[in-house]
């Protein structure tokens, strides 16, 4: 059995206490959060753009604290689950894994390299885990890629382009703050970069060109190179002033004899989609058959890879810290790409 203390209880920490209640062996000891009212037990403030509201639960069962180190001082937690605002990631890996305790951080890493630096640190001088709730590659159709990908049936991988587009978060207080949330590259393309660089490695070369707003990009186009030549990625992530398109996100990614094309958006509030599609040269076009699950399901296989790393004593090459890194650094390079094209 995993015990889990879930630090920071808002729209993610809820989304991760209804995963863990699908995990026989894994279980919610304790939280952490500021909010009295949250610590009694009432969750219904809590809102997000996906899946269910928060509800009244039965906290019976878990201890509740107002503070991280008295959260740390309880014995009986193995994970400490960071499911608070970005810039308080690293400081509390840190607290945790210095207190013996394995750390499962919500994305991203953080908001600066260094103190990613000073994480996997930590996480190396106390002999514990630290793993970066990355959960793109557990989505159906991300899941089926890797799946097709690794098999190599269809050849070497060769690059691709992939797709992560929001209109204006109004609601989201801080969202442009590079020391708050950081803005859409690293709140929102850290998803994709993280992705590239699981599939692809470190890129050699990073070209963007987009539009800024204050001290972040706001949009742009990036154009990735790697150690083999045959391989290139382009990428197009950031925000939009429309409303009408809230969301959009997919790929389409090359291997020696088959593409992957997959697209979803959100539009005037109703999803449309380009399911799932391997596009092949002699067996024609296969639709693959995506797993039935809901909003919680690609948050659940993610909390289980991480009771497979901890108990296995293997750490999980997707939610590993070096790669959760890497993917910061990524987008650190692409921001400067676009800032020294517009000569800031």
């Amino acid at each position: 059995m995993v015990r889990v203390g879930i630090a920071g209880l808002g729209f993610m920490g809820w989304i991760h206490w209804l995963a863990y209640k699908r995990i026989p062996d894994m279980e919610v000891v304790a939280i952490c959060e500021t909010d009295p009212i949250k610590r009694a037990g009432d969750w219904r403030s809590i809102q997000g753009n996906f899946g269910p509201p928060g509800e009244v639960v039965d906290l019976s069962r878990v201890s509740a604290y107002d503070s991280l180190p008295a959260m740390l001082a309880n014995p009986d937690i193995d994970l400490i689950d960071i499911c608070l605002p970005p810039a308080m990631h690293h400081d509390v890996a840190i607290q945790s894994l210095n207190a013996g305790k394995h750390v499962l951080s919500e994305k991203p890493m953080s908001l600066w390299t260094d103190k990613c630096d000073l994480m996997v640190a930590a996480a190396q001088a106390n002999k514990r885990q630290l793993m970066v709730a990355h959960v793109l590659p557990f989505f159906p159709e991300y899941a089926v890629a890797r799946q097709v990908i690794a098999e190599g049936t269809y050849g070497k991988l060769l690059g691709g382009r992939f797709l992560r587009v929001i209109s204006d978060p109004q609601w989201l207080t801080g969202f442009y703050d590079p020391n708050k949330i950081g803005g859409p590259m690293l709140d929102l393309h850290v998803h994709d970069a993280h992705l590239i660089c699981l599939l692809f490695g470190r890129p050699k070369e990073v070209i963007s060109r987009g539009r800024v707003k204050g001290s972040v990009a706001k949009y742009w186009n990036s154009f990735l190179t790697f150690d083999d030549p045959d391989q290139t990625v382009c990428v197009t992530s950031g925000v939009i002033d429309q409303q009408g398109r809230s969301f959009t996100h997919g790929f389409e990614i090359h291997l020696e004899r088959a593409t992957l094309h997959f697209e979803l958006a959100v539009i005037d509030g109703k999803v449309e989609a380009m399911p799932l599609k391997i596009i092949t040269a002699s067996q024609g076009v296969i639709r693959p058959e995506m797993p039935v699950g809901d909003d919680v399901a690609g948050f659940e296989a993610e909390l289980r890879e991480a009771h497979r790393a901890l108990t296995s004593g293997q750490p999980s090459k997707i939610l590993g810290c070096e790669l959760a890194r890497d993917a910061i650094e990524l987008c650190y390079r692409q921001s400067e790409s676009i800032f020294q094209a517009q000569g800031k």
